[in-house]
């Protein structure tokens, strides 16, 4: 019989089903319950939090990461010794700061964009136009 190599590697693919473990009456149960109305749900039994914790943290922060994707821009040199001055010691970080100076003007624009009475159109119609 062949001696098995110490260093050799077992690769075991599994895939998490949870479904698959359910019998047919939880099902249905998770469909009646999925069907409920938002109000007609019991949930006195989970503390609401407290304002301050949606005010301090907000949601994104609590639930969203967004996802980074590496690109390349052509910027000019002063925009990026501005960036690095503003960022930490020598720089580190600028893309940081970059990044969080065009998130904010792009979530300054779309919440200028939903106030406007075009948008509010779109919205209440529920579609684009």
């Amino acid at each position: 019989m062949k001696k098995a190599d110490k260093n050799a590697t077992r690769i075991v693919r599994r895939e998490f089903n949870p479904a698959a473990r359910l019998t047919k009456d939880q099902l249905q149960q998770l469909d009646a319950l999925d069907a409920l109305p938002d109000d007609q749900i019991d949930t006195s039994d989970i503390p609401e939090l407290p304002e301050s914790v949606w005010r301090e943290r907000g949601i994104r922060r609590m639930f969203y990461r967004p996802v980074k994707r590496p690109v390349t821009m052509r910027l000019d040199a002063d925009v990026i010794e501005w960036l690095k001055s503003k960022a930490g010691p020598e720089g580190k970080g600028y893309q940081t700061t970059a990044n969080q100076l065009l998130r904010a003007k792009m979530i300054a624009e779309l919440r200028a964009a939903v106030k406007s009475p075009a948008a509010k159109k779109i919205v209440s119609a529920g579609g684009s136009k």
